[in-house]
């Protein structure tokens, strides 16, 4: 049986200025990699004394939340992007990068993706470790350019395929090499949220949406098919768009609940559910039983502290939905999706981890 892991956070962590500026500066690689090691002791030990029982290293090796697919595999054009619309969270001022990388050739996986990851994180864990991973879902939508990738890959559809394929290769490997805890970050699915991004697949991809629901589940649960192997924690985190406390999709869950609770062959669930744009909690009423719902309550956007309090009304709430001992808090979304990160500090990053910690003890222990 997966474990409850009640306080759990999302994966991704501030950078320190000093690993920003030498990733900018490019220069030596083994002077990058040393500084990554000394910043990665320290967010396990952090972690560790705030309470955490499931580690992650902060994505500190990554540029964002899946630079490790699109560094690893070959196909990719990095200097392109399809364009999309952010929304401001409290930084209206913040500068949002876009650029993600169109598909200009057959993708092909040079490497693991991870790789560079998982044998530093093994060596120093202090408990569970946890993998994160863009969903395959991720690329039809950001990576296919009209006129571009179409001269490889016929539509969406084909290229979606061809990253489950090396997708299922990454998570079985993760699997069989000891990883407790793999998570897979789907912002996608917000897209079938949102009318104006449901009219969007209409009008851009050329797809319906509920096809397309379909078809993204059917992948996703064929790369959590892989992993799976007992003693595995198997999750999605489904997310609003997360950068530089920007977000680009609103909406509750009420559209896709039935079928994507119902669906998607996972241990847990991460949900967004720190402001007004995500809704009630009504539709995790369709949560099968056993399965167990991360509230993302604490906002990792904003500067203000959350109440101890109303998180704990709040999950108290949500228990009339699904039971509380299938219930755990976390953060919303990570601290830093790219690797700039949103607009908080580091003490207000790990002030609102502690208050997951503390409210998590105050309603489980």
């Amino acid at each position: 049986m997966p474990a409850p892991y009640r306080a759990d956070q999302v994966g991704s962590f501030l950078r320190p200025r000093d690993l920003l500026d030498a990733r900018a500066e490019g220069g030596d690689p083994r002077r990058l990699h040393d500084l990554e090691d000394q910043h990665i002791r320290r967010v396990l030990r952090k972690q560790a004394d705030l309470g955490f029982q499931v580690f992650t290293d902060g994505e500190l090796r990554r540029r964002n939340f899946m630079s490790d697919f699109t560094d690893a595999v070959e196909g990719f054009d990095l200097g392109d992007a399809v364009g999309r619309t952010w929304k401001a969270g409290d930084a209206k001022d913040a500068p949002v990068s876009s650029v993600t990388g169109i598909v200009v050739s057959k993708l092909r996986a040079l490497r693991p993706l991870t790789g560079h990851e998982l044998p530093f994180l093994k060596a120093n864990r202090a408990g569970a470790i946890k993998m994160t991973l863009p969903s395959a879902t991720q690329f039809p939508a950001i990576s296919f350019k009209r006129g571009v990738t179409d001269a490889v890959y016929a539509d969406h559809r084909a290229l979606l395929w061809d990253v489950v394929a090396i997708m299922k290769d990454e998570l079985a490997r993760l699997a069989a090499e000891g990883v407790d805890y793999i998570q897979i970050d789907a912002p996608r699915y917000s897209y079938f949220m949102d009318p104006k991004w449901r009219e969007w697949i209409r009008t851009e991809l050329k797809v319906e949406p509920e096809a397309m629901l379909d078809e993204s589940l059917r992948a996703d649960n064929a790369c959590f098919e892989a992993a799976r192997r007992p003693g595995v924690t198997v999750a999605i985190h489904l997310c609003r768009g997360n950068n530089r406390s920007h977000w680009y999709a609103e909406g509750g869950y009420d559209a896709v609940a039935e079928k994507l609770f119902g669906t998607l062959a996972v241990d847990r669930f991460l949900l967004e559910y720190d402001d007004e744009r995500s809704g009630t909690f009504e539709p995790l009423r369709f949560v099968p039983r056993g399965k167990t719902v991360v509230l993302g309550l604490v906002s990792s956007k904003r500067t203000q502290m959350e109440s101890g309090d109303e998180l704990v009304q709040r999950i108290e709430e949500a228990s009339q939905y699904v039971p509380l001992e299938n219930l755990a808090l976390s953060p919303q979304c990570g601290f830093a999706s790219t690797m700039e990160g949103n607009m908080l500090t580091e003490d207000e990053q790990w002030a609102k981890l502690r208050l997951v910690v503390e409210t998590a003890r105050r309603v489980w222990s």
